[in-house]
């Protein structure tokens, strides 16, 4: 019965409004309020705005790519082959995925990081990402 009584009053103050304006109402309530659910729900969702360019993930995959201990930095381009061009083993290659997912703030799926042996299929994973930061 308590979970009867419960439910109206949790509908009441989490409303998804279907307009822009009652949209950012909904926001500035949900400001206004200490929940962390409303807040969360009142969130921007996008992240297309924020999204890297190519030039920006080119940069940074050869930055981890040059720190990676078992790399020689001089042989890094962005065309290189982890196992032909630098030298990696598969256990290598395996932590630069992880070196990847770290920095980019990503979790890439077995089936992919499996595909992923040279910095194009790299660059082009990430900067076709949607929610690489």
């Amino acid at each position: 019965m308590a979970a009867a009584a419960l439910r109206p009053a949790i509908l009441r103050r989490i409303r998804l409004s279907p307009s822009p304006a009652a949209a950012a109402a909904a926001g500035a309530a949900a400001a206004s309020q200490p929940h962390a659910l409303a807040r969360w729900l009142a969130r921007p969702m996008s992240s297309h705005d924020a999204h890297l360019t190519r030039d920006e993930v080119v940069d940074r995959l050869l930055d981890v790519l040059k720190c990676h201990p078992k790399v020689d930095p001089s042989k890094v381009s962005p065309e290189a082959h982890f196992e032909k061009d630098l030298g990696l083993d598969s256990l290598d290659t395996v932590e630069v995925v992880m070196a990847i997912e770290e920095e980019f703030k990503l979790e890439i799926p077995d089936q992919e990081a499996d595909k992923i042996d040279s910095l194009p299929l790299a660059i082009e994973y990430v900067a076709n990402h949607p929610m690489a930061a």
